[in-house]
């Protein structure tokens, strides 16, 4: 089930907050929970992948984003991720989450988030490729940041995500039947 009582608690808490640049870092705090456990006790690699929702979404609100989409009726969707795990994130634990924008392309947005345990240690890292969508399919992200009233040029992609871009456009789509 989708954390929507958490992710209201984080839009509450982030309602005052103020804005961000597009390449500004949200930090927020988040606990594991019972629910978010796996058969290790361990937090579950795809409720991961949710968790970083409650990052992500105050992190659009925050930077104009999401009142930009709702002016417009667009949507946003993830169109690709790219997670690691490293460290074991234990029930009850405390996480803090970063969420930054790294920049665009002509078709997707990247942002990049991390999740650090008390210790210091970094626990896990996720590059987000999102799309704005409206009735036509995808928004082309230079229309997004205009309705924000940002640059129409993008931050420079670091070499990391531009090699991850070019790398997933060789996986063959639709994928190979047997």
């Amino acid at each position: 089930m989708y954390p929507v009582i958490r992710m209201t608690w984080q839009m509450w808490k982030t309602r005052k907050s103020p804005k961000l640049p597009f390449d500004g870092t949200h930090i927020s705090t988040h606990y594991c929970l019972p629910w978010d456990l796996d058969i290790f006790w361990e937090l579950n690699n795809g409720r991961t992948l949710t968790l970083y929702d409650l990052g992500r979404i105050p992190l659009g609100h925050r930077t104009g984003l999401i009142d930009a989409l709702r002016r417009r009726g667009w949507g946003l969707t993830v169109a690709g991720s790219s997670p690691r795990y490293r460290r074991r994130i234990r029930a009850f634990e405390k996480i803090t989450m970063k969420s930054r924008g790294i920049g665009w392309d002509d078709r997707f947005f990247y942002v990049e988030q991390t999740m650090w345990k008390t210790n210091g240690d970094c626990a896990g890292h996720v590059l987000i490729r999102s799309a704005a969508t409206g009735p036509n399919g995808i928004v082309p992200p230079t229309e997004v940041v205009a309705e924000m009233g940002l640059d129409p040029i993008s931050p420079p992609l670091p070499d990391w995500v531009t090699a991850w871009v070019a790398a997933d456009a060789k996986r063959p789509w639709p994928p190979m039947q047997e």
